[in-house]
């Protein structure tokens, strides 16, 4: 049971708002009251409602989605209905690419739209979307989307007889006709510097500023701001104007160009208030900052083997499914051939993998992994792998995620592999690297796909093998290294972690042969575990001495034998000796004369 309260709030605008009617609970004490209020039984009403009542008096603000990857995001729904959103860039910077994408999609979605323009063509502006395969005569036909040209035309500019009304009453009979939802005004301040007295663009101003307000529609306003500050009259009275303010840039740093947008203010609602990268695709403008990826990681999944019989040995059973695996080690290791093992051995299961190689060309790679046993070309021809090969300054970090990101959608692989992470500081810093492979990383994850990063590190020291500051979201770490014993190089590989999962502590050595690596045997001599070179001299060793024990064995096993027999013969001389006494006594018995005992 509730009691209707009306208040009438006043308007900031001039225009009649609505009246919003807010209900309180009659379950509170009526034994607190307020007292008497100058403002009126009206504030006193809603004072006893919030207080007693426990009323919630948030309203979400109505927005139009951009429908933009990312964009959203950034603004926490989209941009506000019947409102007027300001964007301010510089030259190349995507103002009416954006804009216009705001119109393009939401006619898709249902919402028409009007596109005035004041720069470019119509026909200039079909034929670009149109490189982004958007068919904006389509939408054009179906009534969903009006492209009005609002170029101003020589004999006007003579007369310098020009207002927006009559452009605007043009825009207001077309949006009655449409239904339309949205509009975009681009390069506005090509019409407002036509005008030579502050006065008119003033007055201009303010008749845009109320048309909109009453227009109700979604609104993007486009303005290059000038190149000196004081250069403009109207700057600042857009950036007032706006319930929503963002500003387009594009800069190049270490040679490298970025675009960057940043929302500066929005009335009645939350924003991202960083900087954000994004970057013009074929199929538009596409903006993923990791500040507002939430952590949606899947939990790690079921061993998969590595390829490597030894290894999974040496992991329990091999990786973790949808894990992040890092292969780091200094050059000449054999890094790329251990990952190039795993991929293998994943699209021979029927497993789709993207192989991501900032440091060699796809020939180049298959070839060389090929030497040692590893063959990927079926599974390309299959389709099974597809390899993503560029130079790391060919693009930003922001292109590189997006090309990657794109590839990801399109293959649906069960794995990726990004050859090498080391390289991705040349994308534009370390903090761009950063950025590009947290946004990866989580991308994978949340696919649960397992991702393979390979970082070549200066040396073997443990505390530089994670590399660009990641080392918190990597699972599993396997570092490969060698050492020089006897003029010889000796590879070894070691586990130095494995989240969630039992691992060996074992330092292995193993080798690179014609048929894939082998992890060697432990070998443990001196009191130690032996490897290489040193291993194969402490082998010759053992076997030498192995050989005397066994000389030594032999030797007595002769003397053995030669005492046996000594004992043998004297045995048997005894033996003869003992049988001639008894032939000797029984011939004398029976020479003796007969009764020779008589006489006796």
């Amino acid at each position: 049971m509730g009691k209707n309260l009306g208040l009438a709030l006043p308007s900031r605008t001039g225009l009649k708002e609505p009246v919003l009617d807010w209900t309180a609970s009659t379950a509170c004490s009526t034994a607190v009251r307020p007292r008497t209020s100058p403002l009126g039984s009206g504030l006193a009403r809603l004072w006893k409602a919030t207080k007693l009542g426990g009323l919630t008096m948030h309203k979400n603000l109505a927005k139009a989605p951009t429908y933009i990857p990312g964009l959203d995001d950034i603004l926490q729904g989209g941009l506000p209905r019947g409102r007027t959103t300001v964007l301010k860039g510089g030259p190349g910077s995507g103002k009416t690419l954006l804009a216009l994408e705001f119109l393009y999609r939401g006619a898709l979605a249902g919402e028409p739209g009007i596109f005035i323009g004041f720069e470019e063509s119509v026909e200039q502006l079909r034929q670009n979307a149109a490189t982004l395969g958007w068919d904006l005569p389509a939408l054009e036909r179906e009534n969903r989307l009006f492209l009005l040209d609002g170029r101003i035309k020589p004999d006007t500019l003579i007369s310098g007889e020009f207002s927006l009304k009559g452009l605007l009453a043009t825009a207001a009979g077309k949006s009655r006709e449409m239904g339309a939802k949205r509009i975009v005004i681009d390069a506005l301040e090509v019409v407002l510097r036509l005008f030579d007295e502050p006065r008119q663009v003033r007055n201009e101003m303010h008749l845009l500023n109320d048309w909109l307000q009453q227009a109700g529609l979604a609104a993007i306003l486009t303005v290059r701001p000038p190149k000196r500050a004081a250069a403009s009259t109207y700057e600042d009275f857009f950036d007032s104007m706006g319930d929503c303010l963002m500003v387009l840039d594009a800069r190049v740093a270490d040679q490298i160009s970025t675009r960057r947008l940043r929302v500066v203010k929005y009335r009645g609602s939350g924003f991202g208030r960083n900087e954000y990268p994004y970057v013009i695709t074929n199929t538009g403008i596409h903006t993923a900052p990791i500040s507002t990826v939430g952590l949606r990681h899947k939990p790690l999944g079921e061993k998969i083997t590595t390829g490597i019989a030894r290894l999974d040995d040496m992991l329990d059973g091999g990786y973790r499914r949808a894990s992040c695996v890092l292969v780091a080690g200094i050059p000449g290791t054999g890094k790329t051939i251990l990952c190039s093992t795993f991929v293998s051995a994943a699209c021979e299961r029927g497993e789709k993998v993207l192989y991501i190689s900032f440091e060699e060309s796809e020939d180049a790679l298959v070839e060389n992994v090929f030497s040692a046993g590893v063959a990927l070309k079926p599974h390309i021809e299959s389709g099974q792998l597809r390899m993503l090969t560029s130079f790391p300054e060919a693009m930003g970090a922001e292109e590189h995620y997006i090309r990657a990101l794109e590839a990801i959608e399109e293959l649906s692989p069960a794995h990726v592999v990004v050859d090498a992470i080391s390289a991705c500081e040349r994308i534009g810093g370390q903090q761009a690297a950063f950025e590009y492979l947290m946004r990866l990383l989580n991308a994978c994850k949340e696919r649960d796909i397992t991702i393979l990063m390979v970082n070549q590190t200066a040396s073997d020291n443990i505390a530089e093998i994670s590399g660009i500051g990641i080392s918190s979201m990597v699972d599993t770490v396997i570092g490969l290294t060698y050492k020089v014993d006897y003029g010889e190089i000796t590879r070894l590989l070691h586990v130095l972690k494995s989240r969630g999962s039992r691992h060996s502590n074992q330092q292995r050595e193993f080798v690179i042969t014609d048929d894939g690596i082998q992890i060697l045997d432990l070998y443990l001599g001196a009191g130690e575990v032996l490897t290489g070179a040193a291993r194969q001299v402490q082998e010759a060793k053992d076997r030498a001495e192995a050989q005397r024990l066994d000389y030594d064995i032999q030797a007595k096993e002769l003397e053995l034998k030669r005492l046996q027999l000594l004992r043998d013969q004297m045995a048997d001389g005894v033996t003869r000796r003992a049988a001639m006494r008894g032939e000797y006594a029984s011939s004398q018995r029976q020479h003796e004369p007969a009764g020779s005992g008589e006489e006796g």
